[in-house]
């Protein structure tokens, strides 16, 4: 059981790592329209797993406490959008598309504000998965252990693309390929911690879990609507990224109902 936990916390850190690694093989930059697929592919899986394995046990584990079956997960959902935007125009961050850095103003280099972006965006990833885990070592009804690796595997798919969208342009922006690799990589290391973090939180305050997995998802939405449908519908060939959203979204909502 625990060997299956860590596996299912390292599995995004592992997709990202691997999307990363595209840099060492790739020549050119990723064409735009592959770009937007990815990016669609993203937004799908990130929505799904926001309804599916979060807002939805949520609802349903309040409703098993006695509590207003609704009340978590909307209190949840709107403080977790609260947090990322706290966070988004608070820490220094600069997006690989934007000409400004966001947040408060420092002295820091390029590279360091992109990273600082990505890792805003991964934090929530790494809070899903460890709230869902949580949930499965607590032995709560409504969270079982292949639903919690469906998840995992789920983020570790899309963290695949991201991983690649984050390093190919790096090394276009005249990095080395071994630096653009390893800020990729870099990227994704939140996750497991944030998920750690998550489970230690739902360790000390259980019953508060239903409001953990909310918030999980109210933040992983933020991040779909504020950033990736943006990039999204930015320039040409945004109806294929549409096509990328119903793929991920189908894939996602399928994996959570099959193993669940």
């Amino acid at each position: 059981m625990s060997a299956n936990i860590a596996w299912g916390l390292l599995l995004p850190f592992l997709g990202t790592t691997l999307g990363a690694a595209v840099v060492l093989l790739m020549k050119g930059q990723i064409h735009p329209r592959v770009q937007k697929i990815l990016l669609g592919f993203a937004s799908g899986i990130m929505m799904a797993a926001s309804v599916w394995s979060l807002l939805i046990p949520s609802i349903e584990m309040a409703r098993q406490q006695g509590t207003l079956a609704w009340g978590p997960a909307a209190f949840g959902f709107l403080l977790g959008m609260g947090f990322l935007l706290f966070l988004d125009s608070f820490v220094p961050h600069q997006h690989l598309d934007a000409e400004k850095p966001e947040g408060l103003p420092v002295q820091a280099r390029r590279n360091t504000m992109l990273l600082l972006a990505v890792t805003i965006h991964n934090i929530p990833e790494g809070m899903a998965v460890g709230v869902v885990f949580a949930g499965v070592m607590a032995g709560l009804d409504g969270i079982g252990l292949p639903a919690a690796m469906a998840l995992s595997a789920g983020i570790a798919l899309q963290n695949i693309p991201e991983g690649a969208i984050v390093s190919v342009p790096l090394k276009m922006e005249g990095i080395s390929r071994r630096k653009a690799f390893m800020w990729g990589t870099l990227s994704g290391a939140v996750e497991p911690v944030a998920a750690g973090v998550t489970i230690l939180l739902a360790g000390l305050i259980g019953p508060a879990i239903p409001y953990l997995l909310a918030f999980a998802a109210g933040a992983m939405i933020y991040v779909v609507v504020e950033e990736l449908i943006p990039e999204l519908q930015a320039g040409g060939h945004s109806d294929i990224g549409v096509i990328g959203v119903a793929l991920g979204f189908v894939l996602m909502m399928v994996l959570d109902v099959a193993l669940s």
